[in-house]
């Protein structure tokens, strides 16, 4: 029951992450307000893959601890639930938020040139995802290393 498990993990895992790391570059190719509304709306429609596999890698991390109660022991193990969570606050709370202040921006504004406080936020958002990244890279090497 184990490997089936892991490989549920394996796979939200994958659908989660791959969207997660492309929305940066989706976000920088928008040069134009219209341009980011569409870049925005397509964020927002893409948003479902890492909300899912993030519901799923918690819900399958679980499920690997009961069925093997030693990594409640495992120091990696409980790391990797201390990032993960830590994670899940910048990617429910903060980047959503700054998504609907851009969204808000683009649509307030007049022309095509996109503002200098869409260009902040996106910076900054840009740096919250950058963070969740390395997380995600560390937790990765947690799994597969185990080195405490």
């Amino acid at each position: 029951m184990y490997i089936y498990v892991l490989f549920v993990h394996i796979a939200a895992a994958v659908m989660g992450l791959g969207a997660a790391f492309a929305f940066p570059l989706i976000a920088k190719s928008a040069k134009t307000v219209s341009q980011a509304k569409f870049v925005l709306s397509l964020l927002h429609r893409l948003e479902i893959l890492p909300k899912v596999g993030s519901i799923l890698l918690l819900l399958t991390g679980i499920a690997m601890a009961i069925l093997e109660p030693s990594l409640f022991k495992a120091g990696w193990f409980i790391a990797s639930i201390v990032i993960y969570l830590a994670v899940q606050v910048i990617v429910v709370g903060i980047l959503p938020k700054q998504m609907n202040k851009q969204l808000k921006i683009v649509n307030a504004q007049k022309g095509e040139n996109l503002p200098e406080s869409y260009k902040q936020l996106s910076r900054l958002s840009a740096k919250w995802e950058s963070v969740t990244h390395a997380a995600a890279f560390l937790l990765i090497l947690l799994m597969v290393f185990k080195p405490f």
